[in-house]
């Protein structure tokens, strides 16, 4: 059997704090850390040396011998109401504090502000205003912290608020993969959230289908709109359809009320190329007059 694998935690909520504790060291957690050759797995046990509810007392014990210095620390985010004090404690560990073999003290992050910032039905961008505002905040924010954490030193993200309820298993799997050579791991709720920040990072927002069909017509009507023609225009070249300019206005309003959006051209022009109606490349632009 391998030594113990170390484990210090900082989080300024008791019962949290002696809960973990507890878990760990009460069960004899074991993680599974790599399988050798012949296909065995190695096991070794985990052990909570420690557990504080503040940085300062952290780096008090840090500053002692390097040999009771943790192989992982498991930091709290949020610390008396500041949101991002796990960021500094994992800053200064990671530039003061090695292990007494030289080598770094892993870190997983604990939060439970990262759960599924999206509320369910608020996907469709201004049907609900406030949520949508609300949504963008916290993805925003959830992406600049959990990046930045990152950047610091942050090994793993791992939530309070996962599937069942916060247990122990969520840490035994993080520790688990970064012990077979993973450089990061999130577990699922913060994975879901994290993908809700790249979409919004490169602007490939998720659009809800248009459950209405577009006639041949109606897709004609949008080339000749995005070419720059006006409702008159449309109709003198729609020829084969024998549309007057009154009814190509209301078709173009149909239109809108397909879409979802307001009456307005640059709307329907910018909804019909999102959604694959209209292909920039087929529009025939209107030479200058």
């Amino acid at each position: 059997m391998s030594d113990k694998i170390t484990i210090m935690i900082v989080d300024d909520e008791p019962i949290i704090r002696k809960a973990i504790k507890y878990e760990i060291n009460g069960c004899h957690a074991m993680v599974d850390c790599r399988v050798d050759d012949d296909g065995r797995v190695e096991q070794r046990e985990l052990e909570v040396l420690d557990t504080f509810a503040d940085g300062p007392q952290l780096f008090a014990a840090l500053n002692g011998s390097p040999a009771n210095r943790p192989d992982y620390l498991l930091v709290d985010m949020e610390f008396q109401g500041e949101p991002t004090g796990g960021i500094v404690i994992t800053d200064r560990v990671r530039r003061q504090f090695k292990k007494l073999d030289g080598s770094d003290i892993k870190i997983i992050i604990l939060s439970g502000r990262f759960d599924n910032p999206l509320k369910e039905g608020t996907r469709n961008q201004g049907m609900n205003p406030t949520l949508d505002n609300d949504r963008l905040s916290r993805i925003k924010d959830i992406g600049s912290v959990v990046f930045e954490s990152l950047s610091k030193g942050a090994n793993a993200f791992v939530s309070k608020n996962a599937v069942g309820g916060f247990s122990i298993e969520n840490i035994v799997r993080a520790i688990s993969c970064l012990e077979r050579g993973e450089k990061y791991y999130f577990n699922y709720p913060v994975m879901l959230t994290l993908m809700e920040a790249a979409e919004l990072f490169f602007e490939r927002e998720r659009h809800e289908a248009i459950e209405e069909s577009i006639s041949d017509e109606e897709r004609e009507i949008l080339l000749f709109e995005a070419a720059g023609c006006t409702a008159q225009e449309i109709a003198q070249r729609l020829t084969r359809w024998s549309e007057t300019e009154k009814a190509i206005q209301e078709k173009q309003k149909e239109l809108s009320r397909k879409f979802g959006i307001v009456n307005k051209s640059g709307a329907r022009i910018a909804k019909a190329i999102q959604h694959g109606i209209i292909d920039p490349s087929d529009i025939k632009y209107l030479a200058r007059q």
